[in-house]
């Protein structure tokens, strides 16, 4: 299948201009059409983008990459997934914990992510009970392994951090720190002092100046006053998510909240796609009750958040696990179910996997403009609200080269309905 019921070629492979294939520098992506309707060649290099022009200005050099039929953007970035527990929905007994089993699913699921146009991912990973750091290690060797790929973090998670039984998960998280988690989460809503949980989570980051980012449902607006109370001015920042509890709030409640975590800088991640693992437990699963009679709301109010101005990344959560037994780990499904929920337009939609969630992450911001970083996904389409509806082939540059790419090819039986539009047909065998 493919998100054209016209005739199209699939995208040139790279190749030089002498057309001997061989590696070079330098990369031109040729005749690809950018949000605003224009079409331009855009030159890489060094990891950047060197030059934008018209399509056809610039001097072929290097390798190059015929664009034409695509539009070309500013790649995703993931801002929540669970790489440690993806892929393991079909096991048919008690999912492997070993280290190898952890790095392998890590490593696909990121590469599945990767080929859906994330070449960032920022991955939560439980510590503690009877994994250990076990699971942390394999995440952050899968990250070693697929460097020039994407870009692969972690987020330590403890499960409790308060009173006697907190002790050995706060000694864990600082072990964590050490071995090279970036970013302190956890889910305070697990633990019997949750105010007492996010203090402890919020001291630890400024000692070690890393970020924070924290599950919560969201939906105790007492405790996410308190929340944004403690996180206002931290820096690089706090990160809250996936805050679905927000949307079962009485709308004055839930604007009243949406300010306060706006006025302490707090980021929201929100997950289109459902909920996670990390935030199941008994009474709090989907369906726990609450104002939503008996279903819990699907994704935080994104709308209400952005007029409030928070800044509202999506992420995609779940990948084939428990929690989701059929998520897709892709960004691009994720704007979709903004902009067909109608909490945000195509252009706001694809700005909370890309945009926001870079910033989310620390990473610079990506234009397609000269001297920003070549982190760029090409999709077929000639639109941003096309390629949301049918985002099938897609391109993916990281660090200046080509590292993903799918392709899709829809054909018809011969008709005489397929002859009139003149719609690719199956070829006669």
């Amino acid at each position: 299948m493919s998100d054209s019921s016209q005739p199209q070629p699939g995208p040139e492979r790279a190749t030089d201009s002498d057309g001997t294939g061989a590696a070079a520098g330098t990369l031109v992506l040729c005749d690809a059409r950018l949000a605003d309707g224009r079409v331009v060649d855009v030159r890489l290099s060094g990891g950047r983008i060197e030059a934008v022009g018209t399509a056809g200005s610039l001097a072929p050099q290097g390798s190059r990459v015929d664009l034409g039929g695509y539009l070309l953007l500013p790649a995703p970035a993931e801002p929540h997934a669970h790489c440690d527990t993806a892929l393991t929905a079909d096991a048919a007994g008690p999912v492997a914990d070993t280290l190898e089993a952890v790095q392998r699913r890590t490593t696909e699921a990121a590469l599945l992510q990767l080929g859906h146009g994330a070449t960032a991912l920022r991955a939560h990973v439980r510590i503690g009970d009877v994994q250990g750091l076990r699971s942390l290690e394999a995440v952050l060797q899968a990250g070693r392994s697929l460097r020039g790929l994407a870009e692969l973090t972690a987020v330590a998670v403890p499960r409790l951090l308060t009173g006697a039984a907190g002790a050995d998960g706060l000694a864990m998280l600082r072990d964590a720190l050490k071995m090279g988690a970036t970013v302190v989460g956890g889910c305070p809503d697990l633990d019997p002092d949750p105010a007492g949980y996010a203090e402890t989570v919020l001291e630890l980051a400024n000692e070690h100046g890393c970020a924070v980012d924290l599950h919560t449902d969201g939906d105790d607006p007492a405790r996410l006053a308190r929340f944004a109370a403690m996180a206002g001015g931290l820096r690089p920042g706090v990160t809250l998510g996936p805050c679905a509890g927000l949307s079962a709030l009485p709308p004055e409640m839930a604007a009243r909240t949406a300010e306060q975590l706006a006025a302490a800088g707090v980021t929201v991640v929100c997950l289109p796609q459902g909920g996670c693992a990390a935030l199941e437990r008994q009474g709090a699963l989907p369906g726990h009750g609450g104002a939503t009679g008996g279903l819990a709301p699907r994704s935080a109010p994104v709308r209400l958040l952005r007029a409030a101005g928070v800044r509202v990344a999506a992420g995609s959560g779940a990948l084939r696990d428990a929690a989701n037994p059929v998520g897709r780990g892709d960004p691009l499904e994720a704007a979709y179910l903004l902009a067909s929920m109608g909490e945000a337009g195509p252009e706001t939609a694809y700005g909370a996997v890309s945009t926001a969630a870079r910033a989310t992450l620390g990473l610079p911001e990506v234009r397609v403009e000269a001297g920003f970083p070549a982190e760029l996904l090409a999709v077929r389409g000639e639109s941003l609200a096309g390629v949301l509806s049918l985002a099938y082939s897609r391109i993916v540059v990281h660090r200046g080269r080509v590292v993903a790419r799918t392709s899709a090819v829809r054909e018809y039986c011969d008709s005489a309905a397929v002859v009139a539009l003149e719609l690719p047909r199956q070829s006669q065998r």
